[in-house]
């Protein structure tokens, strides 16, 4: 089908905090605690829960702390600190000094956590762990998206990631200015390979008519097709496939489906993608280049949280 404005606005998704829930998130930080707290996960769980340690400080004690950048990063995750600093217990605040997605400075302030001393130290690690990971994710996609450079190419997440963490972890790909591929496999028809070798449907005829029987079973969504030769793509062309998934093809190769493909589908490239490979893959100009490496090989930011 011919590219519409309409398929655009799909396609360019970046999920907002907004449309998170909350409540899951908040399900996920009492999942979190309890590790800390009770033990959670393991077959005996312990006679005494609590922290051990934060019992010692004097009752009544109040803290403050500050949150800073070890290193240079992409912020993620901070409307995540009231809920988690609330899971352990009321009188705490925390004041941002940046935003999400923002870059911030190696020795910069991020925000101030204030409230009870035992409070504020149960909550530390779990409130790291968070944000931690999160900006890692949000740095590295920053990192990718710079080696696009000026091209038109809008790089993709992957659904690999972190089970029960995807709104999250896509979240943090928007942060970083990502943009976010379907959220599961409810709201995209995508044919992979494993799909078109179930269906014996790889080439010609066969392959075109799965193409049919997918947008006809849900004309509601984009329908998307994986293909690794040139000789799969007329056929999904002349089926009305939305979107060709280009899979591990050379750049000659890519060059040529690009041509052939022209304004009658998206085309996505996946398959090879690194910070070495994404300047050539952006010259070639797909519409979309695809990585799960934003999620499942992100290294986690170095945040400090220094008592003041």
């Amino acid at each position: 089908m011919p590219k519409t404005a309409a398929q655009a606005a799909q396609l360019h998704r970046r999920l907002s905090w907004a449309e998170i829930d909350t409540a899951h998130v908040r399900h996920l930080i009492a999942l979190a605690r309890d590790e800390d707290l009770a033990g959670l996960g393991l077959a005996a769980r312990p006679a005494v829960a609590g922290d051990a340690t934060s019992a010692l400080v004097p009752a009544g004690a109040r803290g403050r702390a500050a949150l800073m950048a070890r290193k240079d990063c992409v912020v993620a995750g901070l409307p995540l600190l009231p809920l988690i600093l609330d899971a352990y217990g009321p009188g705490c605040s925390f004041a941002p000094a940046v935003q999400d997605g923002d870059k911030v400075a190696a020795g910069a302030p991020i925000g101030v956590i204030e409230g009870p001393a035992g409070t504020l130290l149960q909550a530390e690690r779990v409130a790291l762990n968070f944000l931690q990971k999160l900006s890692g994710i949000a740095t590295d996609t920053a990192r990718l998206v710079r080696a696009l450079g000026d091209s038109r190419t809008k790089l993709l997440d992957t659904r690999k990631t972190t089970p029960g963490w995807r709104t999250l972890e896509k979240y943090a790909v928007a942060c970083g200015g990502g943009t976010n591929h379907r959220i599961g496999l409810f709201d995209r028809i995508m044919l992979k390979d494993n799909h078109l070798a179930a269906g014996n449907a790889d080439a010609g005829e066969r392959l075109a008519e799965l193409v049919r029987r997918a947008r006809a079973a849900r004309p509601d969504l984009l329908v998307e097709c994986e293909v690794d030769r040139l000789a799969q793509i007329q056929p999904v062309l002349d089926a009305g496939v939305d979107i060709i998934l280009l899979d591990n093809f050379t750049y000659d190769d890519m060059r040529a489906a690009i041509s052939l493909i022209g304004e009658r589908a998206w085309t996505e490239v996946s398959g090879g993608v690194t910070e070495t490979t994404l300047p050539e893959i952006g010259r070639i100009g797909p519409d979309f280049v695809s990585t799960g490496a934003v999620t499942h090989k992100t290294v986690w930011i170095d945040i400090g949280l220094d008592w003041e």
